[in-house]
């Protein structure tokens, strides 16, 4: 049990201190008008039984006055009890929603890439919204539902431990049957919790992919995919709950024989001259109310430990290591690769890589593809880390630098680029969040997209959609390009940043990026060679090796792969599509 309130609560329990506090003083309010009940029942015994006289109505009206003001305090206090536990929860699981995110960005792109993005965002909402649910409506009740039985156990002891005894009587085996199948509980929830990731893993394929399925007619197969994850979703939860239930159902049947065992017990102590009738009474009124809080925990025990699950892969994405590094980025921005290897999983993509880039320079990174360039780029990022041999930033080994302080000096510009569900303007500013409007504007005019921008409905302040969904990748590359530009950090990376350019475009691009390396240092992977030839240096790549590097023309003279990739692409520059 320490284990799921530490996992439900990210490892700092405390937080829910005051919520079960405030549900075991309800709870135990909820007792005092059972208890002048009690009461009254006793001074209304002793009148018939005594044939007293009068019955003493003053002392039944206080009574009745006392019940209706612990009703009235009952309800105060579940209101207090209740405004405590959901305000704690949701304040947690906004905290943690903020924390989980800040820790993701600041994870290893390595790790971050073996995990399913669906799988991510469903413990982003989902698990979450199971952590609200478990601290909420599972284990405040929980706790107090088997701390009030037990302390009105002890306390009844010392009005009749004989009685006392009888009415806990069950207890100890429902105990039994719960940790008996604690074992099929754990399974049944890990399975179930599979199928439900599954599910939302099929949905979101299914609904990103929605286009290539309706083009190519594949609807049938896709959803008869879909209809399987939806079916063993079903199944698995079917299991859980009518695999678990009937266990649980027996568990809450032995608890509740007390009633009945208190009523034998008493009966034959009330024949033997050693019970009194208001005791007995005491405890059949208790017996009937002081099992409820402790029902409603077993029944919400699997619940609190399946959400419980929830929480642990939380926790487990909390405990992953971040990026280390302490040292600021060095004054210096020549990059060096120094017997470099990195493969993912088994799979070698740089294999003994040394190369300088020198600062204020550009370095070309040229080859076919799968040959290591891109990673090349994620390295000096330090997107991923490399298994062996060093990459140095000024000099300084990257590993030892704040990743944090690493990004301040570094723009880079996807071949795949990702717009944000904002503004242009924003979009852009995201290169330097106190930028002005000027400056903005300024960018995109270097990045030659300025004009398209001034066509748009609002402007700078067009909305984009998801993704920039709304553009097309023409629009999005070059504003990706004003975004790099706007940030004016020292070392620019381009992944393939003129792919996406028409003609038209792609002169401008050139003299933009052109006036964007002055005085930096730039890698640049490109495919089409032209856009090289007036690089520094060229890197030439095949199977993760370097194999040449040199300006264009002592690579052109060396007639090696550089060579044959200018040769293929000259002889087909000129190809036509014929009918």
């Amino acid at each position: 049990m320490k284990k799921q309130i530490s996992d439900i609560t990210m490892g700092n329990p405390k937080k829910m201190l005051k919520p079960i506090a405030t549900t075991m003083i309800a709870n135990l309010v909820n007792m005092f008008p059972f208890s002048f009940m009690t009461i009254i029942v006793i001074n209304i015994y002793e009148y018939h039984a005594k044939a007293k006289t009068n019955l003493n109505t003053t002392i039944l009206w206080l009574l009745w006055l006392g019940m209706l003001v612990a009703i009235l305090l009952v309800y105060w206090c579940e209101s207090k009890s209740y405004r405590s536990i959901y305000r704690s929860a949701y304040e947690t699981s906004a905290e943690g929603r903020g924390m989980l995110a800040e820790h993701i960005r600041r994870l290893p792109l390595g790790y971050l890439m073996s995990k399913d993005v669906s799988e991510l965002g469903n413990m982003m909402m989902s698990d979450f919204h199971q952590i609200e649910d478990a601290a909420t409506n599972f284990l405040p009740q929980v706790v107090s539902g088997v701390m009030i039985p037990s302390l009105a156990f002890i306390g009844l002891l010392f009005v009749d431990w004989r009685l006392s005894v009888a009415m806990f009587a069950g207890f100890p085996f429902s105990i039994l049957i719960i940790l008996a199948v604690r074992g099929l509980e754990g399974k049944f929830g890990k399975t179930h919790s599979k199928a439900r990731l599954a599910q939302a893993n099929c949905l979101q394929e299914y609904l990103f992919g929605i286009k290539v399925i309706k083009a190519y007619n594949l609807g049938g197969k896709n959803f008869k995919t879909l209809q399987q994850a939806f079916s063993r979703f079903m199944k698995e939860s079917i299991k859980l709950e009518g695999g678990l239930g009937p266990f649980f159902l027996v568990a809450i049947a032995f608890l509740q024989t007390g009633l009945s065992l208190i009523t034998i017990c008493g009966v034959y102590l009330l024949l033997d001259g050693e019970l009194t009738v208001p005791v007995f009474a005491l405890f059949l009124l208790a017996g009937t109310h002081i099992f409820d809080p402790l029902v409603v925990s077993i029944m919400r025990l699997p619940g609190f430990k399946y959400n419980a699950m929830a929480g642990n892969r939380i926790v487990n994405l909390l405990n992953q290591p971040i990026m280390q590094g302490q040292k600021e980025s060095p004054t210096k921005h020549n990059i060096k690769f120094k017997n470099v290897k990195f493969a993912y999983d088994k799979n070698i993509v740089l294999d003994d890589v040394s190369v300088e880039m020198k600062e204020g320079t550009l370095t070309a990174v040229v080859g076919p593809s799968g040959s290591g360039k891109s990673t090349l780029l994620k390295l000096i990022a330090r997107f991923y880390d490399p298994q062996v041999g060093t990459v140095t930033f000024g000099e300084v080994n990257q590993q030892e630098i704040n990743p944090e302080s690493l990004m301040k000096k570094i723009s880079m510009v996807f071949q795949d680029v990702y717009l944000f569900q904002d503004t242009i303007k924003n979009n852009i500013r995201y290169g330097r969040e106190n930028a002005s409007q000027d400056e903005i504007e300024l960018a995109a005019k270097q990045a030659c997209c300025h004009d398209f921008i001034m066509k748009l409905p609002k402007g700078y302040d067009t909305m984009v959609g998801e993704g920039g969904s709304t553009l097309s990748g023409g629009e999005k590359q070059r504003i990706s390009i004003a975004r790099a530009i706007l940030k004016d950090s020292p070392v620019i990376l381009l992944d393939e940043a003129t792919s996406s350019l028409d003609p038209e475009n792609e002169l401008d691009m050139q003299k933009a990026i052109n006036r964007l390396i002055e005085g930096r240092t730039v890698i640049m992977i490109a495919h089409r060679l032209k856009t090289v030839v007036n690089a520094d240096n060229i890197i030439v790549m095949e199977r993760g090796k370097i194999l040449e590097q040199g300006k264009h023309i002592e690579l052109l003279s060396n007639k090696k792969l550089y060579k044959r990739l200018w040769d293929l692409q000259e002889k087909t520059s000129g190809w036509n599509i014929v009918q």
